[in-house]
């Protein structure tokens, strides 16, 4: 099967040595994605500093883009995994993960981890995704 990557040019990628997301078949995984939005030379800038709800919907967008340049949408994701900074922030998470998931409703977890990779940062999130067979035979032509 063919593997493409999908780099989304933030910061990190380079320094790190991974990819925002990897297809594989009719397989997409999208890493680890913050609120980040790519600024030219300079790097990546954080959208929603201080605003859990904010981040989320920065990150879910992020995915979104990450899951197209894939051949992928949405609508093709059965699993996240989210990761807020304070437990107290799940509903306004929630909220953001609902407005985009709602019909969609993948397997999710959300869990209060330790610190993420800056202090400014609340939320990250993963998600994987499987393209019908309908979607792949499509891409082929």
């Amino acid at each position: 099967m063919q593997r493409k990557n999908f780099t989304s040019k933030t910061t990190w990628e380079d320094l790190v040595g991974y990819s925002r997301a990897v297809r594989v078949g009719p397989f997409v995984y999208v890493s680890g994605t913050t609120a980040t939005t790519t600024t030219n030379k300079t790097g990546s800038s954080i959208v929603g500093i201080g605003d859990p709800y904010a981040q989320a919907v920065q990150i879910i967008k992020n995915m979104e883009t990450a899951l197209y340049n894939l051949g992928a949408s949405l609508s093709d994701v059965v699993r996240t995994r989210i990761y807020v900074t304070d437990i107290k922030n799940w509903e306004k998470v929630g909220k953001a993960h609902e407005e985009f998931f709602r019909e969609i409703r993948p397997a999710a977890t959300l869990v209060q981890v330790s610190n993420l990779i800056v202090p400014q940062i609340l939320v990250e999130m993963e998600a994987d995704a499987v393209i019908t067979i309908t979607e792949s035979i499509m891409d082929k032509s």
